[in-house]
């Protein structure tokens, strides 16, 4: 399948929902659950071993030894709009980094006993350090949450009796891998008050995560307890970042997909390693910065009636960057962009494109300080896909934001959108934005600096063009 630039609407991901068709039951939609699969929810499993040695199916994403091809599986999640809900589970811990993609099975099963017990060590650091934190205080007028703390203590309970029965070579080599993370984690030291005020704050913010959702309902009121526990460990080992508002929605993203305490806390860091700074202030400016930056390059107008003297008109936007759109489309759609957004295909696209660019100034020969100092635009590798999700949103509402004069009016437009934007339809126009500032990008390089004898794998506009083909 080959882009067409002259024909926006034939573009990849105007085709992404495709795949998800063909996947699905026709008498149940991928994504949703029947009457039966909710009363049958359960507090989620402290871990999953059993995956380490199960198959993606996707084709030529994993080889018959039991590795996964990296770029194969972002390219393949970016082309067919996500992977399949059966294979959702398994896929996110090789996307977010929880088992390296060039594993096999048994690598992937030692690597899993070692994250188990390696939480387990960190969670009872804090909970020895801070005892009085390990029950969520309730006030009495929650009646969801005391059943909940009830699910919970049951499932805790389970996990229990179940390392009882461990064979006496497992118990051993649990036992070494204990003392090893004890060693580990032996001089990490807590703040106390810092700490109590990360615990202070989600336990404001657990009890807010949408209880709406399948996965909390029933038995499931229990996960909340899970993802508290997620989020605290995690507070706990990263004081630098700490906890932040919003953390605990993104995070339920992770355990309801993987269903799995453990499994949620790594591959949760994994993907707090390269975003963390987006909850802090510095990464809200930069991110509103870009985007600013991107709409200027898209609608100046637009941009000139939002930003005025200050990046403080688009910080409406910041929460839709923060945690994915998770709230501006129906949840399955929010998590199929999340995925979208996370297998970095375009960002990755965008560092080949410049270092193809790169690579034909150097075979033209225009190296010298003076045409170096009067190069045309670059393709910017810092304008990520979701800014162009978020673009895409704002264009396709371009009309309402003209009429918005304050920041009131601007959170209430925003507001005002939670739930009712079409997936297939943003990432369309998103894709065309996208390969529109590429194109015009490409073509204001070539323009006058084409050799009048090239062969075509040195055009930089046909590389550009290339790295679009699902091979």
């Amino acid at each position: 399948m080959r882009l067409d630039f002259s024909s926006p609407e034939r573009g990849v991901v105007a085709k992404t929902h495709m795949a998800d068709l063909k996947n699905r039951n026709p008498q149940r939609a991928a994504g949703e659950e029947t009457s039966s699969d909710r009363s049958q929810r359960r507090v989620a499993a402290f871990s999953s071993p059993a995956l380490c040695a199960a198959r993606l199916t996707l084709p030529g994403v994993m080889d018959a030894e039991g590795r996964v091809d990296e770029s194969r599986l972002r390219m393949h999640i970016f082309k067919n709009g996500g992977v399949p809900q059966s294979e959702r589970g398994l896929a996110w811990r090789f996307l977010f980094g929880m088992y390296p993609c060039s594993s096999t099975p048994l690598e992937r099963s030692l690597l899993q006993e070692q994250l188990v017990v390696r939480y387990r060590v960190m969670k009872r650091k804090w909970q020895q350090f801070l005892p009085s934190a390990v029950r969520m205080h309730l006030n009495g007028t929650d009646a969801e949450l005391v059943a909940a703390v009830r699910y919970f203590d049951v499932r805790q309970t389970q996990v229990l009796q179940q390392t009882r029965y461990h064979c006496e070579e497992v118990w051993d080599r649990q036992a070494f891998l204990k003392l090893q993370a004890q060693i580990l984690f032996e001089r990490v030291t807590f703040d106390n008050e810092e700490l109590q005020e990360a615990i202070r704050i989600i336990d404001k913010d657990v009890p807010r995560t949408n209880r709406d959702l399948s996965y909390y309902q029933d038995e499931g009121l229990g996960n909340l307890l899970v993802l508290r526990d997620v989020l605290i460990t995690y507070a706990a080992f990263h004081p630098e970042v700490t906890y932040a508002q919003g953390m605990n929605d993104l995070c339920s993203r992770f355990l309801e997909v993987l269903d799995s305490e453990v499994d949620t806390f790594w591959s949760f860091s994994c993907y707090m390693e390269k975003f963390s700074r987006d909850f802090r202030a510095d990464g809200l400016h930069r991110k509103i910065e870009l985007e600013a930056a991107l709409l200027k390059e898209l609608d100046p107008l637009l941009y000139t009636h939002l930003v005025k003297d200050s990046m403080e008109s688009l910080a409406f936007c910041h929460r839709w960057l923060l945690l994915g759109f998770q709230r501006e489309f129906e949840h399955r759609d929010a998590l199929r962009l999340f995925e979208i957004l996370s297998c970095d295909h375009l960002e990755l696209i965008s560092q080949q494109v410049d270092r193809a660019r790169y690579q034909e100034r150097l075979t033209r020969k225009y190296s010298t300080e003076e045409n170096s100092e009067s190069e045309l635009q670059a393709v910017n590798t810092d304008f990520t896909f979701e800014l162009f999700i978020c673009a895409a949103i704002l264009l396709e509402n371009r009309e309402a934001l003209l009429q918005c004069r304050d920041d009131v009016q601007l959170i209430q437009f925003a507001s005002s959108l939670q739930g009712t934007l079409d997936l297939n339809s943003t990432l369309k126009n998103a894709e065309y934005h996208f390969y529109n500032y590429c194109k015009r990008c490409a073509w204001d390089y070539m323009n006058g600096r084409c050799r009048e004898y090239r062969s075509k794998n040195e055009d930089f506009f046909y590389q550009l063009r290339s790295l679009f083909v699902l091979k």
